[in-house]
């Protein structure tokens, strides 16, 4: 079987089985080579021991030196029996090769073979003769030893009569060296099956980490991961079940506004809002909406799971500032869309009055009503002080809240008005004024006083534009008032808490800010919000510019 056609986990248990049987063959290799190495070493000094023991005896000295001093025809004879007595008996006695014993001209008087005695050893002498010591690795007439040669000398001086030449066998050396392998190879067998039990536990555990996922797969979900991680418009935190950060995308640490390292716990992670960790405790909930710096968010969490197990939650974030910004101002437009209709079929009926006043020849009638019409204003209801707005958009618009206000029974007055300027940013100002004013509707409604009020104040300051709406309704609770503009703070029994964050979200995006104003209740009695919207008017203009328009505050009132 092909092995590039096996699984990874059982690739890589092939792979951990060779590499621990190529460590033992390695090991057991340099053990038996060190064990044979010191088995050689011990043979010998064995033998050096051997012959300076056999060298050193009074008998062999006294024999080798009488056939040192003999014609070498008699050598033999005259130091044999002694020498090659004693020889033998060491020999078995420590299980040598042989022990060789030969006179100063390397004639052997001692023999394991006596057949061989009187003759010429077949190894150098010399350097034994000459008083030194030899121990070398020779192969001679008994096979390869291990040799030491030790000379000779004559009992009564250092004159060296003969040498002595001890071997032990190479067999015996690798016998020694066999007896040490068997357990060695019991050990390696040891560890090879403990290696193979943990190369077993390795892969089944390799599997599990990876859930049972090829390198291929793996590699193709790398890819897809990047590609979706990083492609899509939407920002992506994912937490590991333990409450830790595993991953934030681009797109979420720009609309979080953070950092957001992974592998950090989300209580440490001082620049994340609440909100997010609030959906990791909560997953599975209905989306939020939720204000964060100057963006709606929208917050979903999931729960994953792969095979009934846990494997964290991931949260998608959602930028909607401008579906919620477009919606509030369609919800204005819409507004100014049912006042313009109503005055139409207002003034469609007026026109048709006049029209009947002159077919009937009463002039007279004809002309007061048209006076009065003048003096009233459209839908019958009299304006003071919008006047001193030049712009006619934010005419209207204060004319369609001021309809809407009537509508749930609250009266809406104008305070102090000063706008001479023309609106260069409709969409933002009437965002602005419309959360506000519905907002203070919505609580003039729900305070103590039957004739619910609501004030409103335009000022311009350049080209920037202060308004203020003040309600009479029951105030801002004290616990909230420093949170109010927080995402799902709110004082309704009903609400989510977005109108006023994104209030200040437009008055920061255009560099101004909102504020609930402090000290005693409005004059109103409610509570008093104030915005700055810089650059959303263009310059003032003076007196006499525009017919009916004036650079002086006026007060005035919407019925």
């Amino acid at each position: 079987m092909d092995p590039r056609t096996w699984s990874f986990s059982r690739q890589v248990l092939a792979v951990l089985l060779l590499l621990v049987a190529v460590v033992l063959a390695v090991g057991c290799g340099g053990s038996l080579l060190l064990l044979r190495q010191q088995a050689v070493e011990e043979s010998r000094a064995r033998s050096l021991d051997v012959a300076r023991t056999v060298a050193e005896d009074d008998a062999v000295r006294a024999a080798v030196t009488a056939a040192s001093d003999a014609p070498p025809a008699a050598a033999a004879d005259l130091a044999g029996g002694v020498v090659q007595a004693e020889a033998e008996d060491v020999r078995r006695r420590t299980g040598a090769l042989f022990v060789v014993v030969t006179d100063d001209r390397g004639l052997r008087l001692a023999h394991p073979d006596p057949a061989l005695l009187g003759a010429r050893v077949s190894t150098d002498p010399t350097r034994a003769l000459a008083g030194f010591e030899v121990v070398t690795d020779e192969v001679g007439t008994l096979g390869a030893s291990a040799r030491a040669k030790v000379p000779v000398r004559a009992l009564d001086s250092d004159r060296v009569v003969g040498e002595v030449s001890v071997g032990v066998g190479a067999g015996t050396v690798a016998d020694r060296a066999r007896e040490a392998l068997l357990p060695a190879l019991a050990v390696a067998g040891g560890a090879l099956v403990v290696g193979l039990g943990g190369a077993a536990v390795l892969a089944r555990r390799l599997r599990r980490l990876t859930h049972g996922l090829e390198p291929e797969e793996i590699g193709a979900l790398l890819q897809g991961h990047e590609a979706v991680l990083h492609g899509i418009a939407e920002g992506v935190v994912s937490v590991d079940p333990g409450g830790r950060l595993v991953l934030a995308n681009d797109e979420a640490r720009r609309l979080l506004g953070g950092d957001l390292p992974a592998g950090r716990p989300l209580a440490d992670l001082p620049g994340l809002p609440d909100v997010v960790r609030e959906a990791v405790r909560a997953p599975g909930a209905a989306p939020r909406l939720v204000v964060v710096g100057e963006r709606a968010l929208l917050l979903s969490a999931r729960r994953v799971e792969r095979d009934g197990r846990l494997l964290g939650h991931v949260v998608t974030v959602a930028d909607r500032t401008d579906v919620e910004l477009l919606t509030r101002q369609l919800d204005a437009v819409r507004a100014v869309g049912e006042v313009l209709r109503a005055q139409r079929h207002e003034f469609a009926n007026r026109l048709h009055l006049v029209s009947g006043l002159l077919e009937t020849g009463r002039t007279e009638e004809a002309g007061g009503y048209v006076r009065t019409l003048l003096a009233t204003g459209p839908l019958g209801s009299r304006v003071e002080g919008l006047d001193a707005v030049a712009d006619p958009y934010l005419q209207a618009f204060l004319a369609a809240k001021a309809a809407h206000a009537r509508e749930r029974r609250v009266e809406l007055v104008l305070g102090d008005v000063a706008v001479t300027g023309r609106v260069t940013d409709p969409v933002d100002v009437t965002t602005v004024l419309g959360n506000l004013v519905d907002n203070a509707v919505t609580a003039a409604t729900a305070g103590a006083r039957e004739d619910g009020r609501v004030e409103v104040d335009l000022v311009q300051d350049g080209t920037d534009l202060v308004l203020a709406v003040a309600d009479s309704g029951p105030g801002v609770p004290p616990e909230v008032r420093d949170a109010v503009f927080e995402t799902g703070v709110t004082t309704r029994a009903q609400g989510q808490g977005i109108g006023l964050g994104l209030v200040r979200q437009v008055a920061r995006a255009r560099g101004g800010e909102a504020w609930l104003a402090d000290g005693p209740p409005g004059p109103l009695g409610g509570a008093v919000f104030v915005v700055r919207l810089p650059g959303a008017l263009t310059p003032a203009r003076h007196a006499g510019s525009t017919a009916g328009s004036t650079a002086e505050p006026a007060t005035g009132e919407v019925r």
